[in-house]
């Protein structure tokens, strides 16, 4: 009896196991699948790339502009036009990197400007995260103060008491993505082969800060007015500084024309519907403003590569703007990036091994 109840309790647990063993093959099996469909696509209108991972040089130029305005008055200020290069690293979705400026290359610099990005691509979804904070280095572009003052008397001057920051992260889903490759165009992971567009989707949230010092700004206008004559700035843009969330949804269309074999021309626009809320100090420090509305930014993106599965180079530009204002203020900032760059793939993926030989 007792060998016969312990042949039993084996066969039970032989027969659990196997059951368990069935039903974590299956998991992974669905769990293998879906990361596949990320990447499915339509072999004649995409090629899918050959290889496991890339490196590229880049090479980037920023544009950033700020306009601050109040009851008629506003300020337009800028920095010079940044130059960064840095190495990139990629592996299938993964790309990584880091830019330096070519005048101040290092990773720990107070001051200076600095930007981290990751991005994760495939052909349905693309994911990213970002990181930016700008240095002292503004300058006055323009200026609108009243009548009598010339506004011209003030381009070009320095302006340290303006520091901007971003943190965030975006997603965004492509409805065509069988025959559209946005990654062939921003991320060389794949290669358009006949003309297509998509519409996109997408959502995101950021945090932002500005910090201003408009005691700095009223002694570097007067400073420069001379003469006796003083500038009183509206009380509107006498605030310390700004700290607010977007909650964005964004939808647009995209397209990728294939003018030559290997050669790819993308054009993409999307509104975004952000909503926006915060809260400030004014430059007493005593009082505060908040603010929960929803207004409408802009990101475009042009990409222009050639990528014969091997090696790629190209460039691309991508344009945002940022848009907010209460009932002390309003601000306006563009800004963007253009990028130059050259690349080449390495260790083909198995099947592509396979081929060869």
């Amino acid at each position: 009896m007792f060998v016969l109840l312990l042949s039993c309790t084996m066969l039970f647990a032989q027969d659990s196991l196997h059951t368990d063993t069935l039903k974590k093959t299956r998991e992974i099996g669905i769990i293998r699948e879906t990361i596949r469909g990320f990447d499915r696509l339509q072999d004649e209108y995409i090629e899918p790339n050959h290889y496991e991972f890339t490196v590229m040089a880049q090479v980037t130029r920023t544009f950033e502009s700020f306009t601050l305005s109040s009851n008629g008055q506003s300020i337009r200020l800028a920095p010079d036009s940044q130059t960064k290069i840095g190495p990139y690293f990629g592996w299938r979705w993964f790309f990584f990197g880091y830019t330096f400026d070519i005048k101040n290359i290092g990773f720990n610099q107070s001051g200076l400007r600095k930007e981290f990005d990751i991005s994760i691509y495939s052909s349905q979804v693309g994911v990213d995260v970002f990181y930016r904070r700008t240095g002292n280095d503004y300058k006055i572009r323009d200026v609108k103060l009243g009548y009598g003052i010339d506004g011209r008397l003030f381009e070009g001057l320095p302006f340290a008491g303006v520091n901007v920051g971003i943190t965030g992260v975006s997603a965004y889903y492509i409805f065509n993505h069988g025959r559209f490759s946005y990654p062939a165009a921003f991320s060389q992971s794949t290669c358009q082969k006949i003309s297509c567009g998509s519409w996109l989707a997408g959502a995101g949230y950021t945090h932002n800060t500005l910090d201003m010092d408009y005691d700095e700004l009223e002694q570097a206008l007067n400073e420069r007015m001379g003469g006796g004559i003083t500038v009183d700035l509206d009380s509107g843009m006498m605030f310390k500084d700004i700290k607010y969330n977007d909650f964005i949804v964004s939808g647009g269309y995209a397209y990728n024309w294939v003018f030559a074999k290997n050669w790819l021309f993308c054009a993409s626009g999307q509104l975004a519907a952000c909503y926006k809320t915060s809260m400030g100090k004014v430059a007493d420090e005593k009082h505060g403003f908040d603010f929960g509305k929803v207004y409408l930014d802009g990101i475009g993106r042009f990409g222009l590569v050639y990528n014969n599965t091997r090696w790629y180079v190209g460039a691309s530009a991508i344009l945002r703007t940022n848009h907010y204002h209460t009932s002390r203020f309003s601000a306006n900032n563009i800004f963007g990036s253009f990028n130059a760059y050259i690349g080449y793939n390495f260790v083909l993926k198995k099947k592509y091994r396979k081929q060869k030989t």
